[in-house]
């Protein structure tokens, strides 16, 4: 009637003890583990489908059941294709409130039969979906729940004060990395307008500052694990939007962006790349140009063997592109073995089979580590973007009875998780201020100053580029 599923091959074991789950004619293991990354390894509920109501009766949890760890994060996850969080909080909440009512003990009895399973739910999804309660009615909602659950026993009220503590932690963290943001963009400016008013000789570039590939790898780290650490995994849903008829509802995402800490990751992939290409067309003379190619190469190098393959991607899409590209007499003065290599890694053919190949092994490492720096994973992120668009394209939101399509969301939910794993990771590398400002705030060419410059530096072959040359000098040097 409510849920469909599959029998798994063990018996049933719950947290609580041994019944099998209140609303589900499948059989669920429902133990927790250390991440939802961890509980995905292992086996699960078999979940197919089911209303949208009984999935929410699943997700509360009973004097005698609680839901499986993998299943609170699927559900929450997913669940806002059909329903505001505020909304699904409500639901919690009255759900709640029932079943500590229909418990058949008295009094205090019955609060802590219930309380310390609901405290953990609220715990789960505070931490793992803290971006939710930016929404007022959330936080309203989550208030109401919690001052029920801490009236009347001072150890439940310490309880409530740690999960809002931490809540609030995390809202203050962002809210201070949105404001950083916002003052490093603040400072941005067109290389163009820095190259009129000072000379290209006078002029500050990357291997003034730092001459170690390997240091600015670790400050490239430093920024991807920064940017990736904020993204909220409800951005990889709310990123494609509702896509069935009657989940047409986008108010569903809420007030703020959908996915604006998504969005600043991807742009600083592509500023990172027109920086590489900045700094290589920026500079005057052919040997200077070929030794700021090798640097970024050996930066790049660096970046694969720490495991920090979006950066990696992204000083191979800066010299990829067209106006690096064809500065053929600098790239004649560059020892490209190494390149060759890198780009062989990354090499887009058969799905990016060599990339996925290293991934996989960077990942392994990872999980098998004894140090922060084994640990590191930073995934080529519009492949991973992608990946998950096409996986969420590829299958119904509901099945054809209505049901939502649970099946889909189970392998959703484990990308994502996965994810989730990865950008816990803390940087242990050493930060070194400078550095960052510099990869963070340096202007850069806009893409036709890239052009204007490359033909600067190596004229035009043809008369098409001959044009285009004598347009962009006209356009572009003559801005007031």
């Amino acid at each position: 009637m409510f849920l469909e599923g599959r029998r798994t091959p063990s018996k049933a074991r719950l947290k609580s003890g041994g019944n099998r789950c209140h609303t589900c004619v499948c059989e669920c293991v429902c133990e927790t583990s250390s991440s939802p990354a961890d509980a995905f390894t292992r086996e699960g509920c078999s979940l197919v489908s089911g209303s949208l109501e009984a999935l929410i009766q699943h997700l509360v949890p009973t004097v005698d059941y609680y839901p499986d760890r993998t299943y609170i994060f699927t559900f929450l996850l997913s669940s806002r294709l059909f329903i505001h969080p505020h909304e699904l909080m409500s639901k919690v909440r009255q759900l709640c409130v029932r079943r500590r009512r229909e418990c058949r003990w008295p009094g205090r009895t019955r609060l802590r039969k219930i309380a310390p399973k609901v405290l953990q739910l609220l715990t789960e999804w505070t931490e793992t979906f803290p971006y939710d309660f930016r929404d007022e009615r959330m936080m309203r909602s989550l208030k109401e729940l919690t001052h029920r659950l801490a009236s009347g026993d001072e150890l439940y009220r310490k309880a409530v004060q740690q999960v809002t503590q931490g809540l609030i932690r995390k809202l203050t963290a962002l809210s201070q990395y949105e404001e950083a943001l916002a003052k490093i963009n603040a400072t941005l400016t067109d290389r163009l307008a820095v190259l009129k008013a000072k000379p290209q000789s006078i002029q500050r570039d990357v291997l003034s500052l730092c001459s170690d590939p390997f240091t600015l790898a670790q400050q490239l780290t430093h920024i991807e694990l920064e940017r990736l650490s904020y993204i909220g995994p409800e951005e990889f849903i709310q990123a494609f939007g509702p896509k069935d008829p009657l989940d047409n509802d986008k108010s569903c995402f809420g007030g703020h962006k959908k996915a604006g800490n998504l969005q600043t990751y991807v742009e600083w992939f592509n500023r990172l790349s027109y920086l590489v290409a900045t700094e290589i067309c920026m500079a005057v003379k052919k040997k200077h140009r070929a030794r700021v190619i090798e640097f970024f190469i050996d930066v790049a190098r660096e970046c694969f063997n720490i495991g920090n393959f979006n950066s990696l991607m992204a000083i191979i899409s800066g010299m990829n592109m067209s106006p690096v590209s064809r500065l053929k007499k600098t790239w004649g003065k560059v020892k490209t073995a190494k390149f060759d290599i890198l780009e062989h890694q990354m090499d887009p053919s058969s799905n990016f089979y060599n990339y996925r190949t290293a991934l996989r092994g960077a990942n392994q490492r990872s999980i098998t580590a004894h140090s922060s720096r084994e640990k590191i994973v930073i995934p080529f992120f519009s492949l991973l973007i992608k990946d998950i668009y096409f996986l969420n394209e590829g299958c119904a939101n509901r099945l054809p009875s209505g049901h939502v399509n649970f099946e889909k969301f189970w392998e959703l939910a484990k990308q994502v998780s996965e994810f989730m794993t990865w950008r816990q990771v803390e940087c242990p590398f050493e930060r070194d201020r400078k550095i960052l400002q510099y990869l963070l705030t340096a202007p850069v060419f806009s893409e036709d100053a890239l052009c204007l410059a490359s033909y600067e530096s190596e004229g035009p072959e043809n008369t098409m580029e001959k044009d285009r040359w004598k347009s962009l000098r006209s356009s572009l040097l003559n801005r007031v």
